[in-house]
């Protein structure tokens, strides 16, 4: 017999988060987020991390067309499913920089969990009314 192997980590292809003009803040979930760990060792432990890969922008990107990371922050929330806990959400905080989103500190075997962050960009006084988007990336090791 031999055990199945893999960490992997899934995530929507899209979200939509709330209006706002100028000034104010949007706000919204990504949807569900699975870290499923197939690896079946001893001290299966593994970091789940989170980036804004693309800042948000509008129309050419110019500077009243773009919202960094700075203005966005990205809360994991608690677990909607968890197999062989535990789990442990990280802190909420920026996108200015990669962050912890999820973690496996200690435990045997195989695991998985799923969490539906939240993310709230607030979106600068001095910039341009539009449909903005961007990319935020999840991954595992």
């Amino acid at each position: 017999m031999t055990a199945t192997t893999g960490l992997t980590i899934s995530a929507p292809d899209s979200a939509a988060l709330s209006s706002a003009a100028p000034g104010g803040t949007a706000s919204g979930s990504l949807g569900n987020v699975t870290v499923n760990d197939q690896r079946s060792q001893l001290s299966t432990t593994w970091t789940a991390t989170v980036e804004l890969s693309t800042a948000f922008r509008t129309g050419a990107g110019s500077t009243s067309e773009t919202i960094s990371g700075a203005q966005v922050t990205y809360t994991p929330g608690n677990p909607v499913s968890e197999i062989n806990p535990p789990h442990t959400p990280a802190a909420s905080g920026s996108l200015a920089a990669q962050r912890n989103a999820y973690i496996r500190a200690s435990g045997d075997g195989a695991n998985a969990v799923t969490w539906n962050p939240s993310v709230s960009v607030a979106v600068p006084a001095g910039n341009v009314s539009g449909d903005y988007s961007g990319v935020i990336t999840h991954s595992v090791s």
